[in-house]
């Protein structure tokens, strides 16, 4: 049977047409005027292009990704989370998993390192107030200082032989008054050297469950970081994963005045699998739009003929478009969340899911690019090498592991609602 010959312009008008609808979708719930928003987008590019433009060495050393995080600071993205009465620009979650899309294209560990800071940026924006709705001052100040000085918040949760089990906490906050320490065997701080402040879970007190945890921001005067674990990673490498033991001191009031089993359902959780499963759809689409290249270079050889290989590419296109078409519902139905809502056990089921699902189109994707791609694909050298965009997605399923997630929710799953209709 002869190939199906087909022109560029129908394959860039598809790949465009996904594109265009996942980005209508972001933008519909973010509280960004139109105007602001193209700023956003323009800046986000600039940064972007820095990225891009040193992702391979990035990756070749294993070495943070120096000079997007100053683009990062220079474009004043750090701090546009925060609300607007602290100096920010109150922008929405969507937005925020735009500009994790943006750089997750140009590069994977730039766009996780920016997705982890603006999960602790959202645990603080969201949680500096107590029940009482009075807002605590030290964070109020934090918050300014995010917006005015692009301080950059690494996340620790990992600690000991928990692992991902991020809601138990070994250590415990220990008090003398007002003045507090920790001490903690912090298995993975990401960027932790280069990061201004450390935002770090702990137990409530000496005397407390593992479970009985707070949330605490401290800022680089306040701790000392001794390695004990090194990071030469098979991907995201410029992330800078590695091991510490944290020692810090600071006052009661850098602690959040909301219990961490709290922020975790409301905040930390959904945020975390929205902004990371964006920073994957982004790699993704970098290897769909090189088997694109690709494809495309081949059929200008054969005078139109598509190759046999565009059928990866068909199959890779539809799955980024399922990747962000998911993605984009979980963002919308997050914004529109209550307290209820977020506790609900359906939505909890599924914003964890959200993670696992993503994680799996994000690596089916990166592929069926590398297949449409061929041996081209499989090279490290040359135009249309794929082989960083699969090493970088791969660490996606083991980001706080699938089978833990999947375990974890199964007991979920004997109580959750069956849907009654297609619309539920």
């Amino acid at each position: 049977m002869k190939a199906r010959t087909a022109t560029v312009f129908e394959i860039d008008q598809d790949v465009e047409a996904a594109r265009h609808a996942t980005r209508s979708l972001l933008t519909a719930g973010s509280n960004l005027s139109a105007e602001s928003g193209a700023n956003l987008r323009a800046r986000t590019e600039r940064v972007a292009g820095v990225a891009a433009a040193q992702a391979a060495a990035v990756d070749c050393e294993s070495r943070l990704p120096e000079e997007a995080i100053a683009a990062v600071r220079t474009e004043r993205l750090l701090g546009i989370a925060v609300p607007k009465e602290f100096g920010g620009e109150g922008a929405s979650t969507a937005a925020v998993a735009d500009v994790c899309y943006a750089l997750g294209r140009a590069c994977a560990s730039t766009a996780m390192i920016y997705a982890m800071h603006q999960t602790k940026v959202a645990c603080i924006v969201r949680h500096y107030r107590d029940a009482d709705g009075r807002g605590s001052a030290w964070h109020q100040l934090l918050l300014r200082r995010l917006a005015g000085e692009q301080l950059l918040l690494a996340s620790s949760t990992t600690e000991g032989q928990n692992g991902g089990d991020v809601r138990n906490s070994a250590a415990p906050i220990e008090r003398n008054g007002t003045r507090i320490r920790l001490e903690r065997q912090a298995t993975v701080i990401s960027y932790g050297k280069a990061a201004d402040g450390i935002v770090t879970t702990a137990r409530r007190s000496a005397d407390a469950a593992s479970s009985d945890q707070v949330l605490v921001a401290f800022l680089k005067a306040d701790y000392t970081l001794d390695r004990v674990s090194g990071w030469d990673a098979f991907g995201m490498r410029g992330t800078c994963s590695e091991g510490f033991r944290l020692v810090a001191s600071g006052t009661s009031e850098q602690i959040l005045p909301v219990g961490y089993d709290k922020i975790h359902v409301r905040t930390m959780m959904p945020v975390a699998h929205l902004l990371w499963s964006s920073a994957w759809a982004g790699i993704a689409a970098a290897a769909v739009t090189r088997a694109r290249d690709f494809v495309r270079k081949a059929m200008q050889r054969s005078g139109g003929t598509l190759p046999p290989a565009a059928a990866h590419l068909t199959r890779a296109n539809a799955s980024l478009r399922a990747l962000n078409s998911l993605i984009a519902t979980s963002l919308r139905r997050f914004e529109a969340a209550d307290v209820q809502a977020l506790e609900a056990i359906d939505f909890q089921n599924g914003m964890n899911l959200l993670k696992v699902n993503a994680s799996e189109f994000a690596v089916g994707t990166v592929m069926s690019a590398m297949q449409a791609c061929g041996l081209a694909g499989y090279r490290n050298d040359g135009d249309f090498s794929i082989g960083r965009h699969l090493r970088d997605i791969l660490s996606s399923p083991i980001m706080i592991n699938n089978d833990r997630i999947l375990a974890n929710a199964a007991t979920a799953a004997l109580v959750s609602g069956i849907p009654d209709s297609l619309a539920d």
